[in-house]
């Protein structure tokens, strides 16, 4: 090519040549974590697990290597229906009416359930609270949405605070009843 060895370094050292050197040797770290994350990393997260390793890298830097490249991460997350709004199932009356302040510990309890995703898969966390202080006094957590999550979470509640006669219980209608008397 009679290039000299000079003239070849001065090129090889300019600053373009050295950042495309670094962006394939950044590339290769956002492959390897790419595989590692079960192609699941976007830019943000990617940019954190490259710092981690120990690469001083910006976010915008990472987010054009990966385009450039056509790594996009696979979306997980999609929505979930847990509402079974077409039983057939009876529905409490609503005692509370709205009225979710309670005079005293252990008088009116609120029930609920949330899912959450991790990466093997939905978990459930069924939750009772105490109106008055806003404290949890039962729980249950599953893999599975189905009543009993949300009976231990009840049991749970009436075994550590043993309530009065005259507790009430408000959920959803679709955890257990919207409102009904525990004892």
């Amino acid at each position: 090519m009679q290039v000299s060895t000079r003239g070849y370094r001065a090129w090889a050292s300019r600053p373009t040549c050295q950042r495309a050197r670094t962006d394939l040797k950044l590339l290769a770290h956002i492959r390897e974590q790419y595989t590692l994350s079960g192609g699941t990393y976007g830019r943000p997260r990617m940019t954190m697990e490259l710092k981690e390793v120990g690469l001083n890298v910006g976010e915008r830097r990472v987010g054009r290597l990966m385009k450039i490249n056509g790594i996009r991460p696979i979306r997980t997350r999609r929505h979930k229906v847990t509402t079974d709004s077409q039983h057939h199932l009876g529905v409490a009356p609503n005692l509370l009416d709205g009225d979710f302040l309670a005079a005293a510990p252990n008088q009116k309890w609120a029930g609920d359930i949330s899912y959450i995703w991790t990466t093997e898969g939905w978990l459930y966390l069924a939750v009772v609270i105490d109106l008055f202080s806003r404290r949890v006094v039962g729980w249950a957590v599953s893999d599975r949405m189905k009543k009993d999550l949300a009976i231990r979470a009840l049991e749970m509640a009436i075994n550590l605070r043993q309530p009065p006669k005259g507790c009430i219980f408000h959920s959803d209608s679709h955890m257990i009843d919207t409102s009904s008397r525990l004892v």
